[in-house]
């Protein structure tokens, strides 16, 4: 279970998170929508470590990992797949795989056969150069790289930025099974209002940097809630 409790965080003296509070539970998937400025990607980015927190805490399965830097992080569990992917180009799938294992505690030597068989495509790419690999291809990377360390939350920026729909359908699928059959905690981060719908059991509103509302996902089909929240 992953807890954020009154988190407080921004860039220098800029504050932009202003006491969010988030919780998802183990086999749980929650969406964070927002307009653009709002804070989600600061909120993923305090929660993996990869910005100070202010004042209050982030807890994993009842431990407070606050104090905690980004790859202590990653042993405890929290596997993370940044906006724009994060991959290194030049490498191999399998090569950029590999990099994953070093987030994996137990520290393990093999990639397992469980991410292939999520993601069959990177089976077949295992060869190639991730900076060849379509769009799609390239964020079926980026989550299987996650997935190595075999995480107990996953949380997602925006997965399905630059991605056509068949594609961005078809990975929101894969992540909701992984949720299910791995009892994996996911926060999923996203602009895109279908990929919300069809994936989130839950979803957080969040405007300047606080949680403002909090709706099961039918209430996504609510035109003037989705409009009072995202709307220009």
């Amino acid at each position: 279970m992953l807890r954020v409790d009154r988190v407080v965080s921004g860039y220098n003296r800029v504050r932009v998170l202003n006491g969010v509070d988030v919780c998802v539970q183990a086999g749980e998937r929650v969406v964070v929508l927002g307009r653009n400025g709002m804070g989600k990607t600061t909120l993923a980015k305090t929660i993996v470590g990869l910005l100070p927190t202010g004042s209050g805490s982030v807890y994993l399965d009842g431990a407070n990992i606050t104090s905690l830097p980004a790859y202590r992080r990653t042993w405890a569990g929290i596997g993370y797949v940044p906006q724009g992917r994060g991959l290194f180009p030049r490498l191999t799938v399998e090569e950029n795989l590999r990099i994953g294992l070093h987030g994996s505690r137990p520290k393990s030597k093999t990639i397992s056969d469980d991410i292939y068989d999520y993601f069959p495509v990177l089976r077949q790419r295992r060869n190639q150069a991730a900076g060849t690999l379509s769009g799609g291809e390239q964020q079926q990377l980026a989550i299987g790289r996650a997935l190595v360390g075999r995480p107990s939350v996953l949380i997602l920026d925006e997965p399905s930025e630059g991605i056509q729909p068949n594609l961005v359908t078809a990975i929101t699928d894969r992540l909701k099974s992984l949720a299910t059959d791995h009892r994996m905690a996911v926060l999923l981060i996203e602009q895109n209002l279908d990929a919300a719908r069809r994936f989130a059991q839950r979803c957080l509103f969040i405007e300047k940097g606080t949680v403002v509302h909090t709706c099961d996902a039918p209430e996504l089909a609510n035109t003037a809630l989705v409009s009072r929240f995202l709307g220009v």
